[in-house]
């Protein structure tokens, strides 16, 4: 039976599926891949809000329902598929929407990975320059859209585009919000350069048992297809978890990744990411 469910909701192009992945060899943990089991509540939360059934009925005995149900589910979900303690759920909404959590799971445990901003942004380009045999929505020559490196990298980091903008957007709102303390955030690149320190980091904040981790043979449990994602759906990982050089100066070259750096310098100064 499950005791705990912790979540996970990172950057993308971040290494959560690496993550994920890692803790998997945990035997007292199943991780998920994408996950929508935030679909299924968030979905539910918009019937209890708007329908005339609910708002007919009195208003704390249809609140607290909710809140079982929605307690009641996530763990019926999980139950009825492992057996094991604990649960690592991913998907990039649970940060921002840790109050709607908190309500029916009380004090949640939320990881978020993060990265050099600039190699999030260099790992799309390459997506997009691998995935060229077939259309990608992302370059329109009829609007000239996307049609240039300096237009792609806008695209990707305004606020709201998924899938970085909307990451930014949601951190952002998250420091803004002064929750930023109750999530832990593992750089990707202290998890590659010193991963025992940081997965014992981890475990800490998780308050389970550390266990072992073998960072050299990692395998992949989590399996996703990523036709589903198109151009950018790539969670294949390394088997072993090493730290690759940067190489996003020259993918963007150093004039965008100043740039990405100047208009973006709460992100570089929160992480602790030198220019």
């Amino acid at each position: 039976m499950v005791e705990q469910i912790f979540f996970q909701s990172s950057m993308p192009r971040a290494g959560s599926t690496m993550f994920q992945n890692v803790l998997a060899q945990n035997p007292d943990f199943y991780v998920t891949p994408t996950s929508g089991v935030l679909e299924l509540v968030y979905a539910a939360r918009e019937n209890y809000t708007n329908s005339p059934e609910f708002k007919a009925q009195d208003p704390e005995e249809m609140r607290k329902g909710f809140i079982g149900f929605c307690n009641a589910a996530i763990n019926g979900f999980f139950n009825a598929i492992t057996d094991k303690r604990y649960v690592l759920d991913k998907s990039r909404g649970w940060g921002i929407h840790r109050d709607f959590l908190n309500a029916f799971y009380p004090n949640p445990k939320i990881v978020c990975v993060v990265r050099d901003l600039r190699d999030i942004i260099a790992s799309m380009e390459k997506n997009f320059r691998k995935g060229q045999l077939k259309s990608d929505p992302t370059r329109d020559h009829s609007k000239a859209q996307g049609t240039s490196l300096a237009k792609r990298i806008d695209m990707w980091m305004t606020m709201g585009s998924v899938p970085v903008g909307m990451g930014l957007e949601r951190l952002k709102d998250i420091i803004d919000q002064h929750y930023d303390d109750k999530i832990h955030f593992i750089k990707y690149e202290d998890l590659c350069l010193y991963p025992e320190a940081t997965m014992i980091q981890l475990y800490q904040y998780l308050e389970v048992p550390y266990f072992k981790h073998d960072f050299d043979n990692i395998e992949q449990v989590t399996k996703e297809d990523d036709e589903v994602y198109g151009a950018y759906g790539d969670h294949a990982i390394r088997k072993k978890l090493e730290m690759k050089p940067s190489d996003a100066k020259y993918i963007l070259t150093k004039e965008f990744c100043d740039i990405i750096y100047n208009n973006h310098r709460w992100y570089f100064d929160k992480f602790n990411y030198r220019k």
